[in-house]
């Protein structure tokens, strides 16, 4: 991880509440990728019979993975926000695991930047949820 892309990254975590309060941390960024983890933790427990983490911890934090890959694309202006973003869950994170989403922005135009995400526990080869999305960029050159 540049050094660049690590504060761009870190400041766009720490610039949105919900991802400082899930426990969101960078763990490594590239150009136009991200990887984010999101600790285990009882308050996102979505099924207090399973421990299962609720789908929307799930959600934020492939949403914002794939918000900071599209920050992090060479042809990127800097600020994002998202305008679909398509969630297929492939099946509940294991409970006291930490989940990790990659993202990366595979595609930009004039307006508009396009990820593909990933989100796993300790299982690798198991995705927990897989996304697809697309987020805004003001003023990108194609």
């Amino acid at each position: 991880m540049t050094d660049r892309a690590a504060q761009i990254a870190k400041q766009f975590i720490e610039a949105i509440p919900h991802a400082r309060d899930l426990g969101m941390t960078v763990d490594e960024t590239g150009a136009g990728t991200c990887t984010i983890s999101m600790p285990y933790d009882e308050r996102l427990i979505g099924d207090p019979r399973t421990g299962v983490i609720h789908g929307g911890a799930v959600s934020a934090l492939m949403d914002t993975c794939g918000g900071a890959a599209v920050m992090l694309h060479p042809s990127a202006p800097g600020g994002t926000a998202t305008l679909d973003l398509r969630i297929d869950y492939m099946r509940p994170a294991t409970p006291g695991q930490t989940v990790r989403a990659r993202a990366e922005c595979y595609h930009i135009t004039r307006s508009v930047a396009f990820i593909r995400a990933q989100a796993v526990d300790d299982d690798d080869a198991n995705p927990v949820a897989t996304a697809s999305g697309a987020f805004t960029l003001p003023g990108a050159k194609e």
